[in-house]
C-alpha cells in the first residue's frame, strides 16, 4: 500500500473517532455512569434526617429553659419542706378549727395523723412545679424584655403627642421593668395553674369530702363542669397584682441595695434566704386582706354562703370579726410565707449558678 492511501486511512480514522458518531459512542458509553452517580445522590438526600438530638439539645441549653427548670426545682424543694405550714395556714386563713397556730398544728395531728400535716401535699407539689417554673421564668423574661425595650426607647427621640397646641412627649423611664415583669409573671402563672389551686384548697379543707386527687377532680368536674375549676379565679388575679409586683419588686430593690451598700456584685446564700424572706413579709402584709378575700371566696362554696365578689367578701369579714378579721392568720401566713420565699429564692440562684452559668448565659 502506498504512503498517500495508508495515511488518508489513518485521517480517516482520526475523523470518524472524533466525529460525530465517535462522540455519540463516547456519550453513551459514559451515560449510564453519570446517571448511576446521580441516582446515589438523590439517593442520599432523600435518607437524609434532620437531626432532632442535636436541636432539643441547643434548646434545652438555652437560658430560657434553664431559668424555667430552676424555678421548678427551687417550688418542688421549697414546698416538700414547709407543706406543714401551707396546711396551717389554709386552714386558719379560711376560718376552720382553732384560730391559733399551736392549737390548729395539735387539732391537725390528733384528727388526722401527723400525716395530715402534709394534706393535699401530693396536688402542692405536682401544682407548685408548673406554677413556679411558669412564674419565675416569665419574670425573667419579661424583665429582660422590657430592660431592653426601655433602653432602645431612651436611646431613640421620644415619640410626642401633640393635642392641639400641646405637645407631650411619650416615655417609659417610669415604669420599672421589674414591677411590670412581676405583675406579668403572677398574671401568666395564675391563669395557667388556677384550677390546681382549686383541688390544693379544696382537698386541705374537706379532706373527708375530697380524699384523693382523683376524687376530687371527678367530684368538681361532676359538680360544676370545667368552669368549677376556675371558680374565684377574678379575686384570684385580683389580689395576685398586688402581692406577686410587691414581692419581685421589694426583692430586685432590696438585693440591689444591699449590693450597692457592702460593695458587692451578688449576693451569698444567707444573704439570698434573708432578702427573699424580707420580700415575702413585705408583700404579704401589704395584700393579706385579698388572700383573706379570695380564700373566703374559693371555699365558700362548700358551706354553702359564698359573697358574689371580692368586696362583698371583705365587707362580710369586716362585720362578722372586725378590722382584724382581715389580717385572720397573717401570723401562720408570715410564718410560711417568709421561709418559703427566703428558701425559694435561694434555691432558685443556686440552680441557676449550676445550669446557666456553666454554659456563659450568666
Amino acid at each position: 500500500m502506498c504512503p498517500k492511501s495508508s495515511s488518508r486511512s489513518e485521517s480517516l480514522k482520526k475523523k470518524s473517532s472524533a466525529g460525530a458518531f465517535g462522540d455519540v459512542l463516547y456519550g453513551m458509553m459514559m451515560l449510564p455512569k453519570e446517571t448511576e452517580i446521580e441516582k446515589e445522590r438523590n439517593f442520599e438526600l432523600g435518607l437524609r434526617v434532620p437531626d432532632f438530638g442535636l436541636v432539643i439539645n441547643d434548646f434545652l441549653r438555652t437560658r430560657e429553659v434553664g431559668e424555667f427548670v430552676s424555678g421548678a426545682l427551687a417550688g418542688a424543694m421549697t414546698k416538700a419542706v414547709l407543706a406543714p405550714l401551707e396546711t396551717i395556714r389554709t386552714r386558719m386563713v379560711v376560718g376552720v378549727g382553732s384560730k391559733h397556730i399551736a392549737g390548729s398544728f395539735l387539732e391537725v395531728i390528733e384528727q388526722h395523723g401527723w400525716q395530715g400535716l402534709w394534706a393535699g401535699n401530693a396536688i402542692n407539689m405536682v401544682r407548685i412545679i408548673p406554677t413556679q417554673a411558669i412564674e419565675l421564668g416569665t419574670f425573667e423574661c419579661v424583665k429582660r424584655a422590657m430592660t431592653s425595650a426601655q433602653e432602645k426607647w431612651n436611646q431613640s427621640d421620644c415619640p410626642r403627642v401633640h393635642i392641639g397646641r400641646a405637645s407631650l412627649n411619650i416615655s417609659l423611664s417610669w415604669i420599672s421593668p421589674v414591677a411590670v415583669a412581676g405583675a406579668a409573671a403572677g398574671i401568666v402563672s395564675t391563669l395557667v395553674c388556677h384550677p390546681l389551686e382549686v383541688l390544693k384548697d379544696r382537698m386541705t379543707v374537706s379532706r373527708e369530702v375530697y380524699p384523693s386527687l382523683s376524687i376530687a377532680i371527678s367530684k368538681i368536674y361532676k359538680d360544676g363542669g370545667i368552669g368549677a375549676f376556675y371558680a374565684g379565679i377574678s379575686p384570684t388575679l385580683i389580689g395576685m397584682l398586688p402581692y406577686s409586683t410587691c414581692y419581685y419588686y421589694m426583692y430586685e430593690k432590696l438585693k440591689k441595695s444591699y449590693c450597692q451598700a457592702k460593695n458587692k456584685k451578688s449576693l451569698n446564700r444567707p444573704e439570698m434566704l434573708l432578702v427573699g424572706a424580707l420580700a415575702g413579709f413585705t408583700a404579704s402584709t401589704i395584700s393579706f386582706p385579698l388572700e383573706v378575700a379570695r380564700k373566703r371566696l374559693m371555699v365558700g362554696a362548700l358551706e354553702g354562703k359564698c359573697p358574689p365578689h371580692m368586696a362583698a367578701a371583705l365587707s362580710e369579714v369586716i362585720r362578722e370579726e372586725g378590722l382584724r378579721g382581715l389580717y385572720r392568720g397573717w401570723g401562720a401566713s408570715c410564718l410560711k410565707v417568709m421561709p418559703s420565699s427566703g428558701i425559694t429564692w435561694m434555691f432558685y440562684e443556686a440552680w441557676k449558678d449550676i445550669l446557666l452559668v456553666d454554659k456563659g448565659h450568666l
